[in-house]
This record gives structure tokens, sequence and C-alpha cells, in this order.
């Protein structure tokens, strides 16, 4: 159980790594893009239509990821921080109590990004998302929406991972029967 936990850790924070460049890099864009939209327009007065759609879109990649990894470090809103720090029975009756929260939040999320209500995947939303084209951009919207499953997808990987590491003892911050 042990060393699942750890790989399951260890994949939690890869992917935490993955989604913390991708959000940089998002962010970036959406500087670059809004900058280039204040010169093009204030110093050429001509500003080109895709910049403002080009930040809004990188915007929404950025807060998505930063999302999954504000989960993964511990630093996404709670209203009860320090149950964090409980161990034993009651820190793991804790832990899943949040995941229940999460779980409830995140599932059906995931499920209509897929499915509609009649288990339609083209009717779900990404589905949807596929036959749409951008209005400035030209490419399909599916490049900008597909942000908000993959975030919910990445904190439920961190949050089976830290579950993981909690029933095996391993978390931080968490003293363990070996420490």
């Amino acid at each position: 159980m042990r060393t699942f936990a750890l790989q399951l850790g260890r994949l939690s924070a890869a992917l935490n790594s993955i989604a913390l460049w991708g959000a940089v890099l998002a962010l970036l864009m959406m500087v670059f893009a809004a900058s280039w939209q204040v010169v093009a327009r204030y110093v050429f007065e001509a500003p080109p239509i895709w910049t403002e759609e080009l930040a809004r879109r990188a915007m929404v990649w950025t807060g998505m990821l930063g999302a999954s990894c504000a989960f993964y470090a511990g630093t996404d809103p709670t209203l009860f921080p320090a149950m964090r720090l409980r161990s034993g029975g009651p820190g793991i009756a804790l832990a899943m109590i949040r995941a229940m929260g999460v779980l409830a939040f995140a599932i059906p999320i995931l499920w209509y990004s897929v499915f509609d209500s009649r288990m339609n995947a083209d009717r779900g939303f990404l589905g949807r998302s596929l036959a749409r084209q951008a209005e400035m951009l030209d490419v399909s919207m599916i490049w900008f929406t597909a942000a908000v499953p993959l975030a919910f997808l990445l904190t439920l990987v961190h949050l089976i991972a830290r579950l993981a590491l909690r029933f095996a003892g391993q978390m931080p911050g968490i003293a363990t029967p070996n420490s």
C-alpha cells in the first residue's frame, strides 16, 4: 500500500509540475496578447481582432490549471485549514469528508463535460465545443473548453494521491508511526 501511495504521490507531483508550467505559459500568452492589443491600439491605431479573444482564452487556462495546482499545494480556500494537520482516525475522517465535497463538485462537471443528460457524447460540453469555432481565432473551441475537465481531472488525481498517502501514513506534516 505504501509503495502504491508513493507512486501516486509522484504521479500527482509530476502532473502538478506540468500543470504549473502550462499555467505559467498561458499567463505569459495572456500578458502578451493584452500587451500587444494595447500597443497596437494606441501606437499603431490598428488593433488586431484576435488579441482580446486569445487573452480571454489564455486566462481560462491559467485559472483552471492554477486552481488544480492550488489544490495540490493545499492553498485552495477551505473553511477549516487546521483539519489537514489532524492525524489518526479523526484526520482520516476529516480527509474523507473533504474528499466527498470535492467529489460532489468534480464528478458532475467531468460527467457533463463528456455526456449530456441523455448520455449523448455529441451533446456533452466537449462535444458541443468540438463543433464550434472561436469567433476571432480560426480554431475549434475545444482547445479552450478542454481546460475545465482537464483541471478537474487533475484535481481528482491529486485528491486520490493525497488520500492514498494519508492512509499509508505518508502525508507531509502528519506524524507517522515511524517518525
